[in-house]
């Protein structure tokens, strides 16, 4: 049978064998309220406010997991079944804490806006609040268990989609509560940062941490010469986060914004994105023939990098040296720029706009002090400076285009289509295609749509003039242990292997807007993709900048100075 039809309030509704009575509904436009079904997770049907009447059927079922069936009849708005959504949902708000206005996920928060659409104006319940201490140990994320619903959709996120499983329900009944194992603080747990939980989370219960004062602070203070730098994803999702379409490019504006904020100086993340691609270039050339062990990995994802420092310690050799791009302009910012421009280090302070609440953790790491001082002061999501220019009243939708600062802002197309899964790789291609072969891309070759898309793991075999290099490409961290596992196996047949930590990369980040789905992200790839093919450069060894920063300050790419600023180590922690 190729298609059922079922009827959904007297409208007859056709789908495909194996749906559920929420996704016929869905198809039809019958909305029926959910919280704790997201489209990108599995189903966990406990939250009971998603259920229909079902001829044939004695009690409620819940639409999200009941199989639709030709000729059901499903009725969603009978008295009894509003009675029981609303019954349901006071038993949530009674065991909730009210304080929605001082919350960080106000006006964004499903069980607020449940309560609004389902006309909640009393509870029947007595209020009986948990009273749970808040876990505020990470610097990425903050937990408070009081606003847990037991939804599951984080422990779903951590387990399939990021194979960590950090969380996992502890207790019963009344005093269920999702929290890492032992009760531990986040910090001490195997955790890495990457945020996708705050993403999947319907309520307030797991939010970044707001370090917004911090940087208010630092702009009041006049003593300070405050830059910031924005990370390529942001540009196609701060727009979003402050009410314009989806995928809008935001490049200018976000720029022009940044300077009514009081930032001395706006630098771009994508500068040092092809710087990168130089370093990292090299070192791969490097290591093919025969200076270090291969396959060799990116390391321009900081959850990448914790998840592997837990779960595969010994495979860190194969991890490329380079920091991150945002790590390497903080670098710069301390010391290049200051020595440049004649301000003493002491007095940068250096603020990442970036889609990613790992980078909390990364800026803080000790390895991260190249300057001598700390490299990236604060680092704040997508969300937080969407919140910083709320507040500062900022007409974001009407302002107009302005360039970022010079010599540190200055960029190419294949520093933008980093934020997207596939786009470190191709931009990797790029350079080391002309590099090993002495031929120029153009147009449509410079376009590699063998790593493109959301497919889980993607795979490809460059011809490099007379060798061929082959190489692999993941995003979110279970599709990272495949690869990982093959590698570890010794069946790795990759010579160069880009892992982002988040399902799509960096355009679906914890930091990013609320509501974040896959097929947002996909709008969001499309975008970086638009802004790359609108530049002039698209290749990251021609960007000018990069290349007088070589002339004037590096010498030249994995040079003792590029090593001491630009390169790391990581280091093997505790895993499960």
């Amino acid at each position: 049978m190729s298609e059922i039809t079922l009827t959904i309030d007297g409208i007859k509704v056709r789908t495909s064998p194996g749906s559920t009575i929420l996704e016929a509904a869905r198809k039809a436009g019958i909305k029926i309220p959910t919280l704790c079904w997201h489209e990108d997770l599995g189903v966990q049907s406990v939250c009971r406010l998603c259920v229909v009447e079902v001829n044939g059927a004695r009690p409620l079922q819940p639409a999200c997991s009941y199989p639709a069936a030709d000729g059901m009849v499903v009725r969603t708005n009978t008295p009894a079944v509003r009675q029981a959504r609303r019954l349901n949902l006071e038993l949530l708000l009674a065991r909730h804490p009210d304080g929605c206005l001082s919350c960080a996920r106000n006006l964004k928060c499903e069980l607020q806006q449940l309560a609004q659409d389902l006309g909640i104006r009393d509870i029947r319940f007595e209020r009986m609040e948990r009273g749970l201490p808040k876990d505020e140990s990470s610097p990425s994320l903050v937990r408070d268990p009081n606003k847990c619903i037991n939804c599951r959709r984080c422990l779903e996120a951590c387990e399939s989609v990021q194979s960590v499983a950090t969380l996992s329900v502890v207790n019963r009944g009344f005093e269920s509560v999702a929290l890492p194992a032992f009760g531990d603080g986040l910090m001490d747990a195997v955790c890495v940062m990457c945020g996708q939980c705050s993403l999947a989370c319907p309520t307030g219960a797991i939010t970044e941490r707001d370090d917004t004062e911090r940087v208010w602070a630092a702009l009041a203070d006049p003593r300070k010469h405050v830059v910031v730098q924005t990370a390529p994803a942001v540009r196609v999702s701060l727009g979003e986060e402050l009410g314009l379409p989806v995928g809008a490019i935001a490049t200018g504006k976000m720029v022009a914004a940044l300077r009514r904020l009081g930032f001395d100086r706006v630098f771009d993340t994508d500068f040092t994105a092809d710087l990168t691609i130089m370093e990292e270039g090299h070192e791969l050339l490097e290591r093919m023939k025969g200076s270090g062990p291969l396959p060799m990995f990116t390391s321009c994802s900081p959850g990448w990098i914790k998840f592997i420092e837990h779960f595969y310690p010994e495979l860190l050799p194969h991890v490329s040296t380079c920091k991150s791009p945002q790590q390497m302009l903080g670098a710069l910012a301390k010391t290049f720029y200051p020595d440049t421009a004649g301000i003493p280090r002491e007095n940068v302070f250096v603020v990442s706009i970036m889609p990613c609440t790992a980078k909390k953790f990364e800026a803080q790491r000790p390895e991260m002090r190249s300057s001598g001082y700390q490299d990236i002061d604060v680092v704040l999501t997508t969300r937080e400076l969407g919140r910083m220019l709320r507040e500062a009243g900022i007409d974001f939708a009407n302002l107009p285009e302005e360039e970022f600062d010079p010599p540190l802002g200055m960029s190419t197309g294949a520093g933008a289509i980093f934020g997207a899964t596939g786009g470190v790789m191709e931009a990797a291609l790029r350079t080391v295609y002309e590099v090993v072969t002495g031929d120029e891309l153009e147009g449509e070759s410079l376009e590699f749509h063998e790593v493109r898309g959301l497919e889980g793991v993607k795979e490809a075999e460059i011809s490099l003039g007379g060798s061929k290099v082959r190489v692999a490409v993941a995003h979110g961290l279970s599709n990272a242990r495949k690869v990982m596992e093959r590698v570890k196996a010794g069946d790795a047949p990759w010579q160069f292997i880009e892992i982002m930590c988040c399902p799509g990369g960096c355009i679906g980040g914890g930091g990013q807007p609320i509501g974040t789905t896959m097929a947002l992200r996909a709008q969001r790839a499309a975008a970086l993709y638009t802004a790359d093919r609108d530049m002039d450069l698209r290749s990251s060894h021609k960007n000018p900048a990069v290349n007088a920063l070589y002339e004037q300050y590096l010498e030249r790419p994995l040079s003792e100075r590029s090593h001491e600023l630009l390169h790391t180590h990581y280091t093997p922690r505790r895993g499960w």
